[in-house]
């Protein structure tokens, strides 16, 4: 898992050091919009990262763990004890009463538990300097166990070739109060008739002039995003069908999370393909989209022309 995943993150050591290192942000939690059985799944969620992914206290794993835990992170197999032996082989810490670094935004629909994290790296344009990213990860809850994981972690050079995870069909019969079902809706419009079939004149009733944007290469401000958006994006007939739907929408509240599957070479073997997944999530507010987070690290310069 990722450590800005699973806590200790699925990209390994050199991800927990980073996630250890960044100061503490306010967790934005959507508990008026969360059931009582939603909040209890956030909690049994952030204690079992507080207690086995932060602190490396595997022996509460099963506590917290369906036994045939799935996992979708291509850098690790399927099931509890797998999940233990690689997490059991750094020391158990004292346990936190909160973790130090908590996700900027936590929250809880239906059976599925979504956790942001925000971290910070060298600018790759001037080491001098950092930048923020997130990472995401995505876990589902059932009978008072964690039976599932996605992040978005891509396979690391040398990790064994895992066969895909098997799982349960995912559930898209989460219940959406009319609020939630009018924001969905208005998130679809930008990454469906916008982003993948490039109509931006609708960014002008659909996304805020103010829009906030999170991932590092995009310019923030609607102005910005269409001025971006349109160097990759041309309008074409915009058909029902998405391009590349979303295998996983989780909307609470004002958020709206999907989850797209990918595939990329395999980086031992670039014959094979591997599948892993990617996240984006926006905040809509008044008709708006608002705010907008994804995976994406800043990009390096480009190198100058011969």
């Amino acid at each position: 898992m990722n450590l800005s995943k699973f806590g200790i993150g699925m990209r390994g050591l050199a991800g927990l050091i980073a996630f250890l290192a960044l100061a503490a942000a306010p967790v934005r939690a959507q508990s008026k919009q969360m059931t009582a059985q939603e909040r209890a799944n956030l909690k049994l969620v952030m204690d079992w990262w507080r207690e086995v992914v932060f602190a490396h206290h595997v022996d509460l794993a099963q506590k917290y763990m369906a036994g045939y835990f799935v996992q979708h992170d291509p850098n690790f197999p399927n099931g509890l004890a797998a999940f233990v032996e690689a997490f059991g082989k750094r020391p158990a810490q004292a346990i936190p009463a909160a973790l130090p670094h908590p996700p900027v935004n936590a929250f809880a629909k239906g059976n599925y538990v979504a956790l942001v994290w925000e971290h910070e790296d060298p600018d790759p344009a001037d080491p001098a300097k950092t930048y923020k990213f997130n990472t995401f990860d995505v876990v589902r809850v059932q009978d008072g166990k964690i039976q599932e994981h996605w992040d978005g972690s891509m396979k690391n050079p040398g990790a064994p070739t895992l066969a895909p995870a098997s799982a349960l069909p995912i559930a898209q019969d989460l219940k959406l109060t009319p609020e939630e079902q009018k924001n969905q809706e208005i998130a679809f419009v930008e990454f469906h008739d916008m982003l993948q079939y490039g109509h931006l004149e609708l960014a002008e009733q659909y996304i805020a002039p103010g829009y906030i944007q999170h991932n590092p290469n995009v310019p923030t401000g609607r102005d910005g995003f269409v001025q971006y958006m349109s160097r990759v994006r041309k309008p074409e007939p915009i058909q029902p069908e998405w391009k590349t739907k979303p295998s996983l929408v989780i909307t609470s509240g004002d958020l709206v999370l999907m989850m797209f599957d990918r595939s990329a070479p395999d980086p031992d073997d670039p014959s094979r393909k591997y599948s892993y997944n990617n996240f984006d999530m926006v905040r809509v507010e008044n008709g708006q989209v608002q705010e907008h987070w994804d995976g994406a690290k800043k990009n390096p310069p480009a190198p100058p022309k011969p």
